[in-house]
């Protein structure tokens, strides 16, 4: 039995601690804040909630595996987990508005039929089928196995209308195909784009430069659907808490691990910010690399051959702007659990976001809202009153000192309320008060590893160079997103389980 100390108590950190605990090692939790649950968090006021991080769930298999592996309650016994028909609907720039349902694609292709004009559908079905063929390319090397010490490979992009070699293919390719020129070439129709992009922005990356291989994005959540946590997403977060408590996890809260304890070559234990020390045999650290960093004597926890972390991935990603909205009177029979409301003008939006003034220029004025209204009595005091969430897409870091004046947050949340009335019909007035969520402009978003760009999506791997140190969450190999953190959790407790020459499961 191993003593394993996991720094940071977020959801990857916490799927790791609940497999290896299970495993037969005593493992203990240190986070510096107050609870569990990294960016599934709540926040709740005069008997409203309101989820400050991710609205909605894809992939649920791996959260299913995940309560299968470590205990006998499964996870639709530990939670109320419900698919979300339908899935979304998109209000473009043009008033067109479409309705997806969830999880069927012949649906899918009748519903852009009918709302986008014949022909839309079967565009869209088609390039759903090549987003396939990169889900099929890329699933196993970029979501169930360790980063594979020959990641250059990877730098291929997979997607078929780029011509392959090496991993994926025979012949001359190419790695400059990115997300926004296949969409241009492929779908043709502006909605259609600004559907497929706005997949990629809401990641956070940026379709003009984002590889083609994103359009698995846009895939996983038509072909596995969109799933909802009743009581909201943060239930998901303390239910894998309470399935760590029951397999003996220690958690400790308010304990800052300030360095990692280093003997004999390997990492030993951590130490706290009020002095102790706490020994390990393994210590898997679920932060960012910009805070894993400076807990090492030896800098970096890569080296030189290793995929580094910057860039892209960390230091321009973007941020979500979230606003909680208290409203007075019933929710709609008919009202839709997440619409999208597309900006007018995309190419603005994009260069506030991710450009190179991005963070000077604070955020588009006229930005794609996501406008979450789930028909939950958790969220609300009563059935007379209904909670809605609105997010935006932001540079990163935007705060309410950002040169763009004191009062910028206020008002860029005004703008937001503005363009969640195309969903919300009467919005103002059954208003009763407006919050700018905790997590604000201030949350960074952390996309899923991408194949393709020549490596510069991808995440840095869960083995470091220190040995007895792994890297877990999203800013390490799978990458961000709920499902992705939860990957990320069982990479790192099988190759600490099973060895550094562990390649994944069958």
């Amino acid at each position: 039995m191993a003593r394993i100390a996991v720094i940071g108590a977020g959801m990857g950190a916490m799927a790791a601690a609940a497999r290896l605990a299970v495993a037969g090692h005593r493992v203990a939790v240190f986070e510096r804040g107050a609870t569990h649950g990294g960016a599934l968090q709540r926040f709740e006021k005069d008997g409203f909630a309101f989820d400050t991080g991710p609205g909605l769930l894809h992939l649920p298999a791996v959260y299913r595996d995940l309560f299968v592996k470590t205990g006998r309650e499964p996870l639709e016994r530990c939670v109320e987990l419900t698919q979300v028909d339908p899935a979304v609907r998109h209000v473009f720039a043009d008033g067109t508005a479409v309705s997806l349902p969830n999880a069927s694609r012949a649906g899918v292709v009748e519903a852009l039929d009918t709302a986008l004009g014949a022909g839309a559908g079967e565009r869209w079905s088609a390039y759903m089928g090549r987003a396939r063929e990169t889900w099929d390319a890329t699933r196993r090397p970029l979501l169930e196995e360790p980063l594979r010490p020959d990641w250059r490979v990877l730098g291929r992009d997979p997607y078929p209308a780029v011509r392959r070699r090496g991993l994926f293919g025979r012949g001359k390719g190419s790695t400059t195909a990115t997300l926004a020129a296949v969409a241009r070439r492929e779908l043709a129709d502006p909605r259609l784009v600004a559907l497929l992009e706005n997949h990629a922005s809401a990641y956070g990356f940026d379709p003009r430069s984002a590889p083609a291989s994103a359009a698995v994005l846009p895939y996983m959540e038509e072909t596995f659907g969109s799933w909802y946590v009743r009581g909201g997403m943060r239930a998901l977060a303390d239910a894998l808490f309470a399935r760590c408590t029951a397999r003996k996890v220690e958690f400790t809260f308010g304990a800052e691990v300030t360095g990692i304890v280093e003997k004999d070559g390997r990492a030993a234990g951590v130490e706290l910010a009020d002095g102790r020390v706490e020994e390990a045999d393994v210590v898997v650290a679920g932060v960012a690399p910009a805070l894993l960093e400076p807990m090492l004597r030896g800098g970096l926890p890569w080296g030189d051959d290793d995929v580094r972390p910057g860039g892209t991935a960390e230091a321009r990603a973007p941020g979500r702007f979230t606003v909680a909205l208290a409203l007075s009177g019933r929710r709609p029979q008919d009202a839709v659990h997440r619409t999208v409301v597309h900006t007018a003008d995309r190419g603005a939006e994009l260069s506030a976001v991710f450009g190179e003034d991005a963070s000077r220029d604070g955020a588009c004025t006229d930005p794609t809202v996501t406008v979450l209204r789930p028909d939950d009595p958790g969220c609300r005091p009563d059935d007379d009153h209904e909670a809605v969430t609105l997010t935006a897409t932001v540079a990163a870091p935007l705060r309410a000192e950002t040169p763009a004046g004191p009062g910028w947050a206020e008002s860029f949340a005004e703008r937001l309320t503005e363009i969640a009335e195309a969903a919300v019909p009467g919005l103002r007035e059954r208003l009763l008060w407006r919050e700018i969520l905790p997590a604000g402009a201030e949350a960074r978003v952390p996309g899923p590893a991408l194949a393709g760009a020549d490596g510069r999506f991808l995440r840095p791997a869960n083995r470091t160079r220190v040995p007895g140190l792994y890297a877990v969450g999203g800013w390490s190999h799978p990458g961000g997103g709920l499902a992705h953190a939860g990957m990320s959790g069982a990479i790192v407790a099988g190759l600490i389980v099973n060895g550094d020459d562990w390649r994944g499961s069958t």
